[in-house]
């Protein structure tokens, strides 16, 4: 059985209109805000946007990557539309937005901002103005392997959909509830569940000797900063990780993987 052929539209030039808009999102937040979309870059993360019902408004290729069997195959799958686009690799590595690129890019519609939920007994996480997007990204791909569903970001915090943070993230944004620019203090005001912050100040405690078995709202601060000091009196308790002396402080992301998992421990099967 012969394979679908595809139809590539070849370009060259940095000024035609789709090649400027892939470049406008890989490296501007302002141009995915003011155009409400933002880049997905691999065969992965565009296979998650489709299964999670996301449509992909353009594709674009790297040239050395048109024959690649498994772009090809995702690209067979796609419903009839513009022809993606073929461009040359110098041209292709301007546009993505990571550092190793995989040869494919698709434009997405940013999730519109939905109610934030009413959130009286449900795990979940909120971020603290978490600047790098690498760390959000492994934080929120943490939760989402840990059995967690939502996720609110600080208005402190990087875009949640910025493409750096996507990759990171390896489709758990798919999977999450995700609400940015979120006023936590007032989200948690009739939250029933434990707020546990995870920091290393002087009423902190070995989170080894926390009960984690029922609900909790995780507090996960910037890098450098932690918690802001008003959510951290929101907090019930605030938890330490031990660590080895000399040593200050362990990275966000590491921070909250240790945390989230020692609830999955506790709990003993998967929430």
């Amino acid at each position: 059985m012969m394979a679908t052929q595809i139809i590539f539209t070849h370009l060259t030039s940095h000024n035609n209109p789709r090649v400027r808009l892939f470049a406008s999102l890989a490296s501007m937040p302002r141009g995915r805000r003011k155009f409400g979309q933002t880049l997905l870059d691999g065969t992965h993360l565009l296979g998650c946007a489709l299964d999670a019902g996301f449509t992909l408004l353009d594709v674009c290729v790297s040239e050395s990557k048109c024959d690649n069997p498994e772009i090809l195959a995702l690209l067979a799958c796609l419903p009839a539309g513009e022809p993606p686009i073929c461009v040359p690799d110098a041209l292709f590595a301007h546009l993505s937005p990571v550092d190793t690129p995989t040869g494919i890019l698709a434009r997405i519609a940013l999730p519109l901002p939905g109610p934030q939920e009413a959130v009286e007994r449900e795990t979940l996480i909120v971020l603290d103005a978490i600047q790098d997007p690498g760390n959000l990204g492994s934080i929120l791909r943490t939760a989402a392997a840990a059995g967690i569903s939502l996720a609110w970001l600080t208005p402190g915090c990087t875009q949640a959909w910025s493409p750096k943070a996507l990759r990171a993230g390896m489709g758990a944004h798919f999977r999450l509830h995700i609400h940015e620019r979120v006023d936590a203090l007032a989200g948690l005001a009739a939250y029933q569940g434990k707020v546990v912050a995870a920091g290393v100040g002087e009423k902190s405690r070995m989170f080894f000797d926390a009960d984690l078995l029922g609900p909790v709202a995780w507090l996960f601060g910037a890098e450098g900063q932690g918690v802001s000091s008003a959510l951290l009196a929101r907090a019930d308790e605030t938890l330490r990780i031990p660590m080895m002396e000399g040593i200050e402080s362990l990275n966000v992301g590491a921070a909250a993987a240790v945390c989230l998992f020692e609830q999955v421990r506790q709990r003993g099967v998967m929430p």
